[in-house]
């Protein structure tokens, strides 16, 4: 992807567009993930209750510490140990992160990707992004920009390019306190 693709990329999420781009096994939906808006379109496009909450990611730490609360120094070691890379924790959600990103959890699930596409567009906008499997709630995730555009059409206003990181499921989610693992990758 070109610098200029890039920027202007980041400068459409930021002014409020739904962008669809490749992670690391799945391709995803993101937006500005304060702009609540942008969210509430992505969650009617998916069918997905905002009760369940969404996953942020960052191309680094930084970006998401606003939006959680930091653990035992033990316990947050082991999460940055983990980034960045396919490794999605749940941590505790700050108190002014917005309900529409944590759902009906007390927790806020957040990645430092090392997808270079989704961490350069991270990057770039200077923020994390909203990042949920494209597609419709009951349908397997799309894994091809055609896929996406098939399956989301004109519920999405721009296609980043490029492959994703080849993984053959979704990443790993474990609870950033206990360590548990709530979903295997």
């Amino acid at each position: 992807m070109t610098p200029f693709r890039l920027r202007e990329a980041a400068r459409r999420i930021r002014a409020g567009a739904v962008a669809a781009y490749p992670t690391e096994a799945v391709w995803g939906l993101g937006c500005n993930p304060l702009d609540a808006e942008a969210v509430d379109r992505i969650l009617s496009l998916k069918g997905r209750p905002i009760g369940k909450g969404l996953i942020l990611i960052a191309a680094d730490f930084r970006q998401l510490r606003p939006y959680v609360e930091p653990l035992h120094p033990e316990r947050m070691a082991a999460v940055l140990d983990s980034w960045p890379g396919p490794h999605t924790w749940l941590l505790p959600a700050a108190p002014a992160c917005p309900v529409w990103l944590t759902g009906a959890h007390a927790t806020l699930a957040v990645r430092v990707t090392a997808h270079p596409i989704a961490a350069a567009l991270c990057r770039t906008a200077g923020m994390p992004l909203v990042s949920t499997s494209a597609n419709r709630a009951g349908h397997p995730p799309a894994r091809t920009a055609l896929q996406v555009r098939l399956g989301c059409g004109d519920g999405i206003d721009l296609i980043v390019p490029g492959p994703t990181a080849g993984l053959d499921r979704p990443t790993p989610i474990r609870d950033g306190v206990t360590g548990a693992l709530l979903r295997a990758g």
